[in-house]
């Protein structure tokens, strides 16, 4: 992923093209894209600024963490769960999350939920 482009640039764009120039411009005379341009006015003209977003980081494993005692809870009670057991009671829930979700959420508690292969074995009759 690229990086973003600097608050000072930005606001130079933003000055030329509030002192005349056009987007497009403003856009070829500093280097940037037009589309960086249209889109800095716009959020300068609705917002009143046109900083960079914060870029990366975990933004979805809050959905899963709202549930955390719901999932604890399941696997206390029912310790040989599998993942797509637990993706179906989560739907059920009406919180639909993928697999890699939950399996993301148990990691970062480092809970694992491997078969036991004794338990896999035919009892004898």
């Amino acid at each position: 992923m690229g990086k973003c482009l600097s608050d000072d640039l930005r606001e130079r764009v933003i000055a030329a093209v509030e002192a005349g120039a056009s987007r497009r411009q403003a856009a070829a005379r500093f280097g940037v894209s037009v589309a960086s341009a249209i889109r800095w006015m716009q959020a300068w003209r609705d917002q009143g600024e046109a900083k960079a977003r914060p870029q990366g980081g975990d933004r979805r494993s809050s959905h899963v963490e709202a549930h955390a005692d719901f999932l604890l809870a399941e696997i206390e009670v029912t310790p040989d769960i599998t993942l797509a057991e637990l993706q179906a009671l989560m739907r059920e829930r009406g919180a639909p999350v993928g697999i890699a979700s939950l399996w993301r959420f148990f990691n970062r508690r480092q809970i694992t939920l491997k078969k036991n292969r004794a338990r896999r074995r035919a009892t004898t009759a």
